[in-house]
């Protein structure tokens, strides 16, 4: 079975850097006025606005006693508020973490089934993180962290279209041409594909990797269209979302970006 081809080795990436290591510690900017309570919550790491209206609507959460009815509640902060009975605390200053998700973990908080999911393979002293976006359960690479809702719902939205690069390595048999047409997108059994822009990287017999780059990342997307070419994937890793890359972390490793690149990052979305 062909193997990754081989680069420069750096320095090993400690899972965590130091805290005198440069990023920064002070509070998020302000916004004056009144805003709607889902946006707050997010805002305060609590969950994605999506989980919070769900919330609300379980009467999970309440204002000076009182159940709310409705996400568009408008407030200027979260004095008063309580989740599951118990205050929300302040917003923090926003923090984003890089992740080597591990093969054969779940993208999620809990499984009934009881497989792993990345919570169990955290390095500790973390903070409360949300992921951004999901891997597939046997796909691996980088997955982005945050404590912030807010700008994880920015990332993931589809008109952000953050570029995600995979590297794939399959089994079968495929043209240059045949992967330059999916930069035209594709359509599977009713679901359409945006373009994807794939370049074959190495060969050994029938075994070979594929760069791939898209900003969709719809479930299970490379998979599924290198599946339509008649290719079978054995393994699957994600390297980069946007400017954040994978390089020097291993399995179960994690660190914190820089501020310096979050600023950058987040200046840069659409």
């Amino acid at each position: 079975m062909a193997s990754p081809p081989q680069r420069t080795k750096r320095k090993p990436v400690p899972r965590h850097r130091p805290r005198n290591s440069g990023f920064s510690r002070t509070p998020p900017p302000r916004e004056d006025g009144p805003q709607r309570i889902a946006k707050l919550l997010a805002r305060a790491g609590v969950a994605s606005r999506r989980d919070i209206e769900r919330m609300i609507a379980e009467g999970r959460i309440a204002l000076n006693g009182e159940k709310l009815t409705t996400p568009a509640t408008l407030l200027t902060d979260l004095s008063g508020v309580t989740v599951d009975g118990k205050p929300v605390r302040p917003a923090a200053a926003t923090r984003l973490f890089r992740f080597y998700k591990p093969q054969g973990t779940l993208t999620a908080a809990r499984d009934p089934k009881g497989r792993a999911t990345i919570y169990d393979k955290l390095p500790p002293g973390l903070p409360r993180v949300m992921p951004v976006g999901r891997l597939d359960f046997m796909t691996e690479g980088l997955l982005l962290l945050t404590n912030d809702g807010e700008l994880k719902r920015r990332l993931e939205l589809p008109r952000t279209a953050v570029v995600r690069q995979y590297r794939a390595r399959a089994f079968g048999h495929v043209t240059q041409d045949q992967l330059d047409r999916l930069a035209e997108g594709i359509t599977i059994e009713g679901i359409h594909y945006g373009s994807i822009i794939a370049n074959l990287e190495r060969r050994t017999s029938r075994n070979f990797w594929i760069e791939l780059s898209l900003t969709e990342g719809k479930n299970r997307e490379v998979r599924r269209v290198l599946a339509h070419l008649g290719l079978q994937v054995s393994r699957l890793i994600r390297t980069a979302y946007g400017p954040i890359t994978l390089e020097g972390l291993e399995p179960g490793d994690a660190d914190e970006v820089l501020q310096a690149e979050l600023d950058a990052f987040r200046a840069a979305l659409k």
